[in-house]
């Protein structure tokens, strides 16, 4: 692939790109709450600024999708709560197979 078509093909994925971010405070919400979302250069910035805080992000279109369509500040619907608690699971694990050097 030339450098161009490679650039290129870099551009379509953020443009395609999609995130949300979620927070969930038992003491103020009854399910988890969008705090940040958005599309493209905007979603591309939102997953630079959660690697750099060491905030685990997790891949899947469809999820993205979907939560990316709420308002900020909405709480999660209960019809994408078993959406949210499968990536919830998939975060515990991924961090629970790596482990710290001793």
């Amino acid at each position: 692939m030339s450098e161009s078509n490679r650039g290129k093909k870099e551009q379509d994925n953020i443009r395609s790109m999609k995130v949300a971010a979620l927070k969930y405070n038992a003491d103020h919400n009854a399910a988890p709450v969008v705090v940040a979302a958005g599309s493209g250069y905007v979603a591309q910035k939102i997953v630079e600024i959660a690697d750099e805080a060491g905030i685990s992000v997790y891949h899947d279109d469809t999820a993205a999708t979907l939560l990316a369509g709420l308002r900020l500040g909405q709480e999660v619907p209960p019809e994408l709560y078993q959406m949210v608690v499968d990536v919830y699971l998939a975060i515990l694990t991924a961090s629970q197979s790596v482990k710290p050097p001793l």
